[in-house]
């Protein structure tokens, strides 16, 4: 076990005063009464080598994070609260003659620890709630906020030369001689152009990245590389691959877009207004409001595909079956419900919003009869003529058909069928996923849906309390595997107080759900 002969436990007599001293109600008191922190000690100690000085014991440097977290503050300012504050000693189980670690301990912690380590501590959280009957699987909220990065976004000029500046310092220890003429050259250019318009000063910084580029491609064939030391050619690697992306950024129609250096895993996203950063996307028990599943995307990323991850993640490492899901509109859209309601896969009841169609004039899609016979799509309209003629539409999500101009003009249903009485022929798509929408539009007219929407702001309100309280609407690290340990780090935190609130609230199980006995016991 990681012990450390630095920490001095509590002595009885310490803590029979602590205990006066310190309410009963406190958060800090109670939730050593309901959590096993034992069940999280061999994922942390998985991040120790077992080789070199004893570390400080793992389970009290996670408390220690968790302090920071609950409280909002930094590795300096929760370590001085330490000192003094007779609660904090009580939660980490130290006496008042103990010694503090250093602050910048609870860095080296993070980085050994990091999200991939963390993640099995959130998930035995989950799993003590459920062993106490708290979890259910009737039914999982999922919703997402945003992350904002901690960057200060550049221009598109500064961005260019400070990829420019990396991948210089990451060939010094190569070719340090050539390196020096470059960043004389950088310097000649940043000169050059300083009256000339922000165009001209784009093309000339570009220019040179490139030349630089071409240069620095053809350092890895070389001896200098494989003699140089693995860190060093790990870092030309990274620069090398920032180089490509942000050129391949400037190409027209370009996507994903690097909006920073210092955090390459950024993007640019909308959510209500534009912003860099990230994407928190939560699960959440309905009954029990316990988050369950966490994930941190680009600004840019998938909300709605990232449902599945989240529900096969928690499903994985509970071994249990969730039974139905609740998301907003980015949940309405053909891949997304196929995945979710697939019968060999998470075969999920899926509650969410459909988009509002604007109203068709004619027949509809749906009124068009498409069979399939040995690979070969035939599609038959209302008054019975077919079309063969199909391709893909510009989204891939179904087939376009092309019905022939003389099946048309002597149709007798054409008025009922062509909203423009000019237009020679009828072109019709028949989406992949129609019967996923189908399903999805019928499910929305049930009062089961309704039911179930009313539930779904609890979510939102999980997800200000993770906001506001704290302040996980700024990253407090850059790349995306540390600002996802922030918020598996903060999850847990309002995971623990949310299991010390329904287990001192004494739920009566015969009210159902745990949220109903609250409510019942005011």
């Amino acid at each position: 076990m990681l012990t450390s002969d630095c920490l001095v436990p509590l002595t009885d007599s310490e803590r029979e005063l602590f205990v006066e001293v310190v309410p009963e109600d406190h958060l800090l008191r109670r939730i050593p009464q309901f959590i096993d922190f034992e069940e999280f000690r061999p994922s942390l100690e998985s991040a120790y080598t077992g080789f070199g000085r004893p570390p400080l014991d793992c389970v009290f440097m996670l408390k220690l994070e968790l302090l920071a977290h609950q409280y909002r503050l930094t590795n300096r300012e929760v370590i001085a609260a330490a000192r003094f504050n007779i609660a904090y000693r009580l939660f980490l189980g130290i006496s008042l003659k103990s010694p503090l670690p250093h602050h910048s301990l609870l860095t080296y912690f993070r980085q050994r620890l990091g999200a991939a380590r963390l993640q099995p501590v959130f998930d035995a959280l989950v799993g003590q709630a459920r062993r106490l009957g708290l979890v259910k699987d009737r039914l999982r909220l999922k919703d997402a906020t945003h992350i904002i990065a901690n960057i200060a976004v550049p221009s598109t000029i500064r961005l260019v030369a400070e990829v420019r500046d990396e991948l210089l310092d990451a060939l010094r220890p190569f070719a340090a001689a050539r390196v020096a003429e470059e960043e004389q050259q950088a310097q000649s250019i940043r000169q050059g152009t300083e009256d000339a318009k922000d165009e001209e000063r784009l093309v000339q910084r570009v220019a040179h990245l490139r030349a630089v580029l071409a240069w620095a491609d053809e350092v890895p064939a070389q001896d200098l590389f494989t003699k140089g030391s693995e860190k060093s050619r790990e870092q030309l690697r990274a620069a090398l691959a920032l180089a490509h992306k942000v050129l391949a950024d400037r190409e027209p129609g370009a996507r994903d877009r690097l909006v920073s250096v210092h955090d390459p895993d950024a993007r640019s996203g909308r959510h209500g207004d534009w912003y860099d950063g990230y994407l928190l996307d939560t699960a959440m028990d309905a009954d029990s409001e316990i988050l369950t599943a966490v994930n941190v995307l680009p600004a840019n990323g998938d909300e709605g595909a990232d449902a599945a991850q989240l529900i096969t993640q928690e499903e994985q490492a509970q071994g249990n079956d969730v039974a139905a899901v609740s998301l907003d509109g980015a949940g309405y859209r053909g891949s997304v419900l196929r995945e979710l309601t697939d019968p060999a896969g998470l075969h999920l009841e899926v509650f969410t919003p459909p988009t509002e169609a604007p109203p068709m004039a004619g027949f509809t899609a749906e009124q068009f009869t498409l069979t399939v016979v040995d690979g070969q799509r035939t599609l038959t309209c209302p008054a019975g003529a077919t079309s063969r003629k199909s391709h893909r539409n510009s989204n891939d999500t179904g087939w376009e058909f092309r019905f022939r101009e003389a099946d048309c003009s002597a149709c007798p249903l054409r008025s009922a069928c062509l909203a423009n009485p000019t237009a020679k022929r009828r072109n019709v798509t028949k989406n992949d996923y129609e019967a996923e929408y189908t399903a999805a539009q019928a499910k929305a007219k049930t009062p089961e849906y309704a039911a179930v929407r009313r539930e779904h702001p609890a979510i939102e309100r999980k997800l200000a309390e993770l906001v506001r309280r704290h302040d996980l609407r700024h990253a407090r690290y850059r790349g995306r595997m540390r600002v996802l340990y922030q918020a598996i780090m903060t999850s847990l935190v309002v995971n623990l107080k949310r299991i010390v609130r329904l287990l001192c609230a004494g739920p009566d199980r015969s009210q159902g759900t745990v949220r109903a006995a609250l409510v019942s016991t005011g």
